[in-house]
C-alpha cells in the first residue's frame, strides 16, 4: 500500500488541510510530523468549518488513527483546549483515535514568553514574523537536550529534574531580558495538572507506526507550514524552527525513509506569504489587493493579512526538488477567475544576471527581480469545478504551463474550500 507525504510547497497556507482531509478517506493513519500549533489548517465539510492547529486533520473523520509524532513540539494546554472545541463540534476524540509520541517535546509557558520578548526586542528588518507561540524556543531546548517531553510527565522525580535543567538555561536568559526568574513550583504544578489529561494519549508511536506499516496500512503524513519556511532550505532566517520538507516525515514519527512512497506538494495557483522575509513576486497594487480579497487571505493561526503575488514557478520547482515531490495539488484556481492577464515568474534578474533559482543568501534574495511570462486569463467561473470539462480552455492552458515550468505534474486540482470540489488526476494512494 502507498504511504503519502503532504507538504506545502510555498510559504504555507496553500490549502493542506482540505487536501489532507480529502486524502484521509483513503488512509488508515494520519500523522503530524513537525511544527507546532503555529500551523493552521481550515477544513470545510458539508458547510461546517473546523480550524485545527495542533491536531492532525484526520481527526474529523471517524475510524482513523491520528498521530502527533516526535518531530512536533506540543503545547499541552493548547491541545486540550483544541480537543474540547472539536468535541463541541461533534467530533469524538479518544486515546483510540488520537496518539501522541512519548518522546514529543513540550512547549512550556516560558517558551512563549521568550519568543514574544525576542521579537519585540528585534529592530526593524530583523523581526522574523514569529507567531509568538514558543515554537522556536521549544525546538532550541530540544536540540539543547533540556526539553520536558511527554514521557517525563509520568514520573514526578524525572519531571522535576527536567524542569530544573531547563531553568538553568532559561533563568539567566530571563534576567538578561529583565524578567523575573521562573516560579519553579508553579510550573511544576501546571505540568502535574495537565499530565492526567495528556498521558492517556501517550504511546510508543515509532513502534505502532512500524507495526501499522508491516500490516499494510495506508499512512498519510501531514506537514505544517511550507517548504520555503524550512529551517535549512527556506528563506533563512525568515523561516520556522523545524524541517518542513518531506524527508522529515519519516524521522518525525519514527519510520525509515523507505516508508515514503509518494510526495504530494500543495501549491496555490498564485503565491502568498505571512510575516517578514523576501517575496520576489509580491504585488502591492490593485492585483495584489484583488488576490487577497478573493482568496480571503488571512492567516488561520494569527489572523494576519497575507502578502499576495503572482505564481513563482522558480520557487515551486525548487521546493519540488528538495522534497522529492511526485505530483502537486494546485489549489485556489478559482481565485484567478476574471483576471484579463496572468503572470508567472520564470526566472530572476540579480544584478544583471539571470537565475533560474532563488539564491540562498537573504541579501541576494531581496535583490532578485522577477522575470515574468504573461498568459491570457479567463472570464468564466471555475469555482466548484469537478472535472476538466468544467474548466475554460485558458484555465487548462495555465495549469499545463505551470506543470511544464515546475517540472512536476498536477495530481489534484482544487476549485473551492469544499471537500468534493476537487479534480483527481492521479490518486497518490494508488498501489
Amino acid at each position: 500500500m502507498a504511504n503519502v507525504v503532504v507538504v506545502g510547497a510555498q510559504w504555507g497556507d496553500e490549502g493542506k488541510g482540505k487536501i489532507v482531509d480529502w486524502l484521509s478517506e483513503r488512509a488508515d493513519v494520519i500523522c503530524r510530523f513537525q511544527g507546532g500549533h503555529n500551523a493552521g489548517h481550515t477544513l470545510v465539510i458539508d458547510g461546517k468549518v473546523y480550524k485545527l492547529h495542533a491536531l492532525p486533520s484526520g481527526v474529523v473523520r471517524g475510524g482513523k488513527l491520528s498521530v502527533i509524532g516526535n518531530g512536533v513540539v506540543l503545547d499541552p494546554w493548547h491541545l486540550m483546549k483544541e480537543i474540547a472545541t472539536i468535541r463541541e463540534q461533534g467530533v469524538e476524540i479518544t486515546p483510540e483515535t488520537l496518539m501522541i509520541a512519548e518522546n514529543t517535546p513540550l512547549i512550556l509557558p516560558i517558551h512563549g514568553e521568550l519568543d514574544r520578548a525576542r521579537e519585540e526586542a528585534a529592530s526593524k528588518g530583523t523581526k522574523i514574523g514569529t507567531t509568538g507561540r514558543g515554537i522556536g524556543p521549544a525546538y532550541e531546548d530540544k536540540v539543547g537536550r533540556r526539553s520536558v517531553r511527554v514521557a517525563d510527565l509520568a514520573d514526578a522525580a524525572t519531571l522535576e529534574a527536567r524542569v530544573d535543567r531547563a531553568l538553568q538555561h532559561h533563568d539567566p536568559l530571563r534576567k538578561g531580558l529583565g524578567f523575573e526568574p521562573v516560579d519553579r513550583d508553579a510550573l511544576l504544578a501546571q505540568l502535574n495538572e495537565i499530565a492526567d489529561h495528556i498521558l492517556p494519549f501517550a504511546a510508543p508511536v515509532w513502534k505502532v507506526m512500524n507495526e501499522k506499516r508491516k500490516a499494510g496500512k495506508r499512512i498519510l503524513f501531514e506537514g505544517a507550514q511550507g517548504a520555503l519556511l524550512d529551517i535549512d532550505f527556506g528563506t533563512y532566517p525568515f523561516v520556522t524552527s523545524s524541517n518542513v520538507i518531506a524527508g522529515q516525515a519519516a524521522t518525525g514519527v519514527g519510520l525509515g525513509p523507505g516508508a515514503i512512497d509518494y510526495v504530494l506538494g500543495i501549491v496555490k495557483a498564485y503565491t502568498t506569504r505571512v510575516g517578514e522575509g523576501p517575496f520576489p513576486t509580491e504585488l502591492e497594487d490593485a492585483d495584489g489587493q484583488r488576490l487577497g480579497e478573493r482568496g480571503h487571505e488571512f492567516g488561520t493561526t494569527t489572523g494576519r493579512k497575507r502578502r499576495c503575488g503572482w505564481f513563482d514557478a522558480c520557487l515551486v520547482r525548487q521546493t519540488c526538488a528538495t522534497s522529492g515531490v511526485n505530483g502537486i495539488s494546485l489549489t485556489k484556481l478559482d481565485v484567478l477567475d476574471g483576471f484579463e492577464t496572468l503572470k508567472i515568474c520564470v526566472g530572476y534578474d540579480l544584478d544583471g544576471k539571470r537565475l533560474d533559482y532563488l539564491p540562498i543568501a537573504a541579501e541576494e534574495q531581496a535583490r532578485c527581480v522577477p522575470i515574468y511570462e504573461e498568459m491570457p486569463g479567463w472570464s468564466q467561473s471555475t469555482e466548484g469545478a469537478r472535472s476538466w470539462a468544467d474548466l475554460p480552455a485558458e484555465a487548462i492552458k495555465y495549469v499545463r504551463r505551470v506543470e511544464e515550468l515546475i517540472e512536476c505534474p498536477v495530481a489534484l486540482l482544487s476549485t473551492s474550500p469544499e471537500r468534493e470540489d476537487t479534480i483527481l488526476v492521479t490518486d497518490p494512494f494508488a498501489d
